[in-house]
Parts: C-alpha cells; structure tokens; sequence
C-alpha cells in the first residue's frame, strides 16, 4: 500500500481525535455508525466488494472492545470462525512471529506461562495486547483505504417510510447513504431510526427459554457467595453493591441489565509499569461487603485462581500484561450499575462510565492497599501496574468499557436460547456462532434467609460451547420498520440468545456478512430483505466464512 494512503486514514483518525470538523454533507453507499472492530470489518469488506462507504464513531477510540483490553478472546469453538474474524487472528500470529515484537519477555517465555489460546498449527493467535490489536486494525483499514470519521455522535436521523435517507451527527454534518449498519454496542442508529428494540429479559414463558428470566438461586453457583454474608452496615442500611430491589420470581422477566465492567490491562514489567495510585475519587466505602467476604473466607480467599475464592480472573497477555475479568462474587463486574446505560442519553451515559472508572480504579487500590486484605493478597495486587505503552491518550486505562449488552433489535428473526442449542441449522446462515449462553448477573438482592446473592448468572445448567449457525434474517429488521439498515451486534436475539451471539469474533463475523450483503444491496438497488441468499452464502464461503455445520472442520466439544 502506497504511504499516502496510509497517511489519509491516519489523518482521518487524527483530526477526529483533535475534534477538528467542519459541517458538511457527505454521500456514500453505505454509512456505517460504530468504529468498533465488527464497524471496521464491515467498513473493510464493504470497501472490497466495491461500495463507497464512511465509518463514523461517536468518540475518540477505534476497535471497541478487541482493541480496549478484551485480549483474552472469547473463542468458544475455534473452527467456527472464518473469513476476517480469524484473518486478524492470523495477523495477530504473524506480529507475535516477530522478534521485534517481544519488548519485555521472550515469544517461548510467554508461550510456557500462557500461551494455551495460541493456535500453532493453524496460525492463529487469540490473546494479544490492546496496541497489537489496534495496530492489526488499522492495517486492514488503510489497505482498503477506509474513510473513518471519530467524533460524530448520533444527533438525527431523517427517515422516508421504512428508508433511512440521512443521518446528522453533533458535529452539524449531514450524512447521507443507501444502505445504514448500525455496528454500535448500544443500538443508537437503530434506536434512532425507530426500528423496534428491547433492553429487557424475557420471562421463561415467552419463549419457552429453560434458562430464561430470574434464575433460580440453586442454579447460579458460578461467581457466587460461597459464604453467607448479612450485607449491613452498623446504621442496618445496605453496603454499597447491594440492590435494594424486588429478586423476582424464578423465570420472570425484568428489565435490569447484565453486569458491565472494564477489561483491565496491568503489566508487572518493572521498566514497563506505572504503580496504582490512590485514585482520586476513592471511597472505601465501596468496598465493605468485599472486605467481609475476604474476612470470612479467610486462608481460602486467592487473587485469581481457578477454583471459588478468587478476586480476580488474571488472563496472560504477551509481554508481560493482562486482561482482567470479573473473577469472584465482587469483582470488576459493577452489578447493578449499569440498569440506566443503555437507553440513557449522553450526560446518563457519561455518569455511568465515569461511576464504573471509579468502581474500578479504587477496587484495584483496595486489593493493593487496604489493611483489611492479608498482605499475601496486597503484595501479590502490588506487583502490577498500568502499561506505560498502552492507551496514552487516556491516562493509561481503556477508553471503552464492557458493554455486554444493551438493546437488542427485534428483527425478521429472533435468536433464542433453542437456537444455540437444539435448532442449530439455518437455510439462510451468514456465520456461526460457538460459545457458551454467557450471561453475567443482573443484580445483587439479599434473598429470604437476610444474605447477600447474586443472580442472573445461570452457566452452571447452560450447554458448555457448541457450534451453531446463524440467519442472515437476524441481522436485518422487519421491513416495515426499515428496509435498508443492518444491525450487527445488537442483533435480533433473546436475552439468553444474546448471551451467546455477543462474542467479538462473531461480532467481526456477522459484521463481514452484513458488508458484502449491504454492497450487494446497494448494486443492485433493493431492500436488504431482499438479498439473495444463496448468492451471498457464495460469496461469504469465497471470502473464508465458515457457514454450515456439516462442513465445520473436526473440533472437540468445550465444556
């Protein structure tokens, strides 16, 4: 690729960090709102299959969550990703085959420690650092030579019957286009544009979903409390963390949310590393119910470790870094606080994030600091620190948080639990899916006998990871309600479905399908209802996708 090109992709991101805009129009093909990975690779393939296209993002970062500390990839079963979900895997391969790419710990060091999601044979690499990833991405921008605008976030959308003409951005620019992708973790174009949606968890009823609703507190054992904690303070009110909320009855339906948090990135590479300070809105408070657990659990309380009792889920990442995940029954998971998220405007949005950043920030100097925590626990917590060279721009932690779900569109198609399980075949299948119906918990309630539960988790009776294919008629909404918007993560699915399908590599997946399905959309001049499938499902297969079950290459069963 010639320099230039690359230098215009750059300057694009650049200018969109600086806030430098000026109002204009601009018409493409296709408009694709949400500059996460699947908005890129939606942008990329669209690009390659001939389409005029532009991908706005409303902030400053690129790549979502692939690039914003998820590097510990959610694979399911690997064999079920194709096309340039597993080419960025692939390219992640070849950057970690490059001695230049080894900074603070030798390739074979890493491979020992935790090299198990590296795929030798088959070349593909499934944990990497947030740079690499964002490196990755924006090499198969440029050589396609994406127009990506940051920035732009979502003001109106002007709308004729079912047909998305334009949409206008904060910035006054007006952006007009034939085919819309909707690529956001929120749902905000759909929402916009009118097309039906839900927030809510069905009840088991609605769908005859077993796992459906409120679980029962004898099926959510995972990420539970081991130990029965009354959650009270001396002034008999609730500590911090607990909601003081109807439980719900098994099976019912609500409209709580799924527990959001940061995927945190620490390196404990001396000449790399940056100490966790006292944040600055720190509040101990926060943390009394943790420091109740850790008295009681005592010697049996860990950090990280694959067994109850741990703090922290500590996934290795090549040169000496993480990515951490909720581990324990309070961990970085902010139950809870999040119920507002996904339908709230920006000033809501920008509180809750900044309530998580703080959660978080503190939670890590608690486990580091507090006297409260054995000092085993505080020395082992002291060893990390933030990467130096990783996200500059924004004091060292992610811009983007864990944004598991929010709205879901309700579309031609609606993806349930039964889907993932038992109807795995579909005529019209545009990717597929594998991992397990990972649904974290809603909220944290006290239950009948006064002690401290979470609820919403219910992986201890879920199926462990199985292949499954996914319709070309979840990606797209009911004709009458738009005939030419695609949504490719906030896809038409159930609470239970979603938990699934929400993966990043199906994400990239189903964000490909919907590129070459919008530019085949816009040739032809037609709804996107109306694209052939099996024509696209040729294509797809040209471009590597990975489709049909009985085509899927040998892999065993995870549980």
């Amino acid at each position: 690729m010639k320099s230039s090109n690359r230098l215009f992709i750059l300057f694009l991101l650049g200018a969109g960090l600086a806030g430098v805009a000026t109002a204009a129009e601009h018409r493409h093909d296709i408009v694709i709102y949400g500059g996460t990975a699947g908005g890129v690779v939606s942008a990329v393939t669209a690009v390659q299959e001939g389409a005029s296209v532009i991908l706005l993002e409303p902030t400053a970062h690129i790549g979502g969550m692939v690039t914003g500390g998820l590097g510990a990839t959610d694979i399911g079963v690997e064999q079920s990703i194709g096309g340039m979900s597993r080419r960025f895997y692939e390219r992640v391969y070849v950057h970690y085959q490059q001695p230049q790419a080894w900074k603070h710990e030798t390739r074979e060091a890493f491979l020992k420690r935790g090299g198990s999601r590296v795929n030798q044979a088959d070349r593909a690499w499934w944990l990497v650092e947030p740079s690499v990833a964002s490196l990755v991405l924006k090499q198969l921008a440029a050589e396609a030579k994406v127009t990506i605008l940051t920035g732009q976030r979502l003001k109106s959308v002007r709308k004729t019957g079912a047909r998305i003409e334009r949409i206008t951005t904060m910035t006054g620019d007006v952006f007009s286009g034939r085919v819309f992708i909707d690529a956001t973790y929120e749902g905000d174009l759909l929402a916009m544009a009118g097309v039906p949606h839900r927030v809510d968890r069905e009840s088991r009823a609605e769908y005859g979903e077993e796992l459906a609703g409120v679980v029962p507190e004898a099926w959510s054992t995972r990420k539970q409390w081991e130990v029965d904690i009354r959650p009270y303070g001396p002034d008999h009110k609730l500590l911090f963390g607990v909601q003081d909320v109807p439980r719900g009855a098994d099976g019912a339906g609500d409209r709580k949310v799924q527990a959001y948090n940061y995927r945190i990135c620490v390196t404990d590479a001396p000449d790399n590393r940056i100490p966790i300070s006292r944040p600055e809105r720190y509040e101990p408070s926060r943390y009394e119910l943790l420091a109740l657990y850790i008295t009681r659990k005592g010697d049996a309380i860990n950090l990280t470790g694959p067994k109850g009792g741990s703090l922290l889920k500590i996934d290795p990442l090549p040169n000496r870094k993480t990515d951490i995940n909720d581990g324990g029954p309070f961990s970085t998971d902010y139950i809870g606080g999040n119920w507002d998220y996904p339908e709230g405007d920006f000033a809501t949005r920008q509180r809750i994030l900044q309530d998580h950043v703080d959660y978080t920030k503190g939670l890590l100097f608690f486990l580091g600091h507090d006297e409260r925590v054995p000092s085993r626990i505080r020395q082992q917590m002291q060893r990390w620190g933030y990467p130096k060279d990783e996200f500059a721009a924004t004091g060292h932690w992610t811009p983007q948080v864990y944004v598991r779900e929010a709205r879901r569109m309700v579309g031609d198609y609606v993806m349930t639990q039964h889907d993932i399980q038992k109807r795995r075949q579909k005529s019209d299948s545009v990717g597929m899916g594998s991992y397990n119906a990972d649904s974290h918990h809603l909220q944290r309630i006290v239950n009948a006998e006064g002690f401290v539960r979470n609820e919403g988790n219910p992986n201890d009776r879920a199926m462990g990871h199985t292949p499954y294919e996914i319709p070309y008629r979840c990606l797209t909404p009911r004709r009458a309600d738009s005939d030419n918007l695609f949504a490719t993560f906030c896809v038409s699915a159930s609470h239970m479905g979603f938990a699934s399908l929400r993966m990043e590599p199906v994400f990239m997946i189903l964000s490909e399908s919907a590129g070459v399905a919008a530019a085949t959309a816009v040739k032809t001049n037609i709804a996107v209802q109306d694209v052939p499938v099996a024509p696209l499902q040729q294509q797809l297969l040209a471009r590597g996708q990975r489709l049909w079950l009985k085509e899927l290459p040998p892999h065993k069963k995870k549980s």
